[in-house]
């Protein structure tokens, strides 16, 4: 099969390699017809999250048809045939944490936990196509892949459905849609969203389905302004003012209600701080670039809540523990409990109260995504979300 392959820092080859198969009685193979490059695959792509290896399989958000299962699998939820959306995080369904909805700290589906432990205590679950640290799961920007516990995550489509309208149910709808519950929105909050990326734009409309009166949106990218506007948002471009300036005067100098950072760990900005995360990233000192954390942290209204859907890989520093104390702030963070959202969110797009094909730019075949992960990285052709097909078929 066809997949699109890490071979080094901004290196990405699309290599003919060996079909997938059953390694585990509850695996299934899925034909995948629609796939997508994440905003955090860039930071594979940029080469800020360690322990991938050359020739690794990268991708998250997929989608396609069951072409095989495992004896395991209970075919009462999963059979050949159907067409299903695999989330990007792999739950057992059985441990304390899965039990519990915490399902992306499932304890059970990191073979590599160890080196999870090492860097942060605890082991998040397995992720597909993010790193060995994660399990080393090859991904779905490929033609086919092996979809472990798979009478546990992939969500069965009905029929009358485009795989546009639904594949990103497999990551950033419910990302964003955590990310605005964990903002503790009340009916009329204000809400700052930093980053209007795929992620960002549904958070901006999860507000407003939470009960927010206002959404102010961050981003110096125009044509990312332009949806989050059409999303009934206010916006900021910090190139052109100064963002807690500005949120003051927005919010009659009590800050707003909630902030989310939804850039995470490959922040743009301005000034000493950022310029020395940037050093000490670049010389793979720190990872992480916190520039919109801190802003966050200091914009928020005292009592407020922060939000943090971004992705951040290792250790930030100066970061204003004094202003989230004394402000009593709270800060809500994790990887997305995906099977805890898909369903309702799935029930959302049948009843046309969102079509999520709003953010889409580019529709390419799987062959391109090497410089589709340049243009996506670097905001070229007003590019918002890549849309790849790994058969080459351009429709939905």
């Amino acid at each position: 099969m066809k997949a699109v392959c890490w071979m080094g820092k901004e290196k990405l080859e699309v290599h003919d390699v060996p079909d997938p198969t059953i390694l585990n009685p509850h695996d299934a193979i899925v034909r995948i017809t629609t796939t997508c490059i994440c905003g955090s695959d860039l930071h594979l792509y940029d080469g800020f999250v360690p322990t991938l290896e050359q020739g690794d399989i990268l991708g998250h958000e997929f989608m396609g048809e069951v072409v095989e299962v495992g004896p395991g699998v209970d075919g009462s939820k999963l059979k050949v045939g159907d067409r299903v959306v695999v989330p990007f995080t792999i739950a057992c369904g059985s441990c304390h944490f899965c039990k519990d909805g915490l399902w992306s700290s499932c304890d059970n589906t990191n073979p590599n936990a160890w080196i999870a432990e090492k860097l942060m205590g605890y082991s998040p679950s397995g992720l597909f196509g993010y790193t060995h640290m994660t399990g080393g799961y090859a991904g779905g920007q490929a033609q086919y892949a092996r979809v472990p516990f798979a009478d546990v995550g992939p969500l069965k489509i009905p029929d009358g459905l485009t795989d546009e309208q639904v594949v990103f149910l497999s990551d950033i709808f419910p990302t964003g849609y955590m990310g605005a519950e964990n903002c503790n929105i009340r009916t009329g909050d204000t809400v700052a969203v930093w980053g209007c990326g795929p992620v960002g734009q549904f958070a901006i409309r999860s507000c407003f389905m939470f009960g927010a009166g206002r959404v102010i949106a961050i981003d110096r990218v125009p044509e990312r302004l332009h949806l989050a506007r059409a999303g009934g948002a206010e916006t900021i471009n910090p190139d052109e003012v100064n963002v807690l300036e500005a949120l003051n005067d927005m919010t009659g100098n009590r800050g707003p209600d909630a902030c989310m950072d939804a850039v995470g760990m490959e922040a743009a900005g301005h000034g000493v701080m950022f310029a020395i995360d940037r050093a000490k990233q670049m010389a793979r000192i720190s990872m992480d670039r916190a520039q919109v954390l801190r802003q966050a942290i200091i914009a928020c209204r005292k009592g407020g809540t922060v939000s943090v859907p971004g992705v951040y890989a290792s250790f930030v520093d100066k970061v204003p523990m004094g202003a989230l104390m004394n402000k009593g702030l709270t800060l809500k963070t994790g990887q997305t409990h995906m099977m805890r959202y898909m369903k309702p969110l799935l029930e959302k797009v049948q009843a046309g109260e969102i079509d999520p094909t709003f953010v889409i730019s580019h529709r390419l075949p799987l062959e391109a995504a090497p410089e589709a992960y340049r243009m996506f990285r670097d905001k070229q052709d007003k590019c918002t979300k890549v849309v790849l097909k790994p058969w080459g078929q351009m429709a939905a």
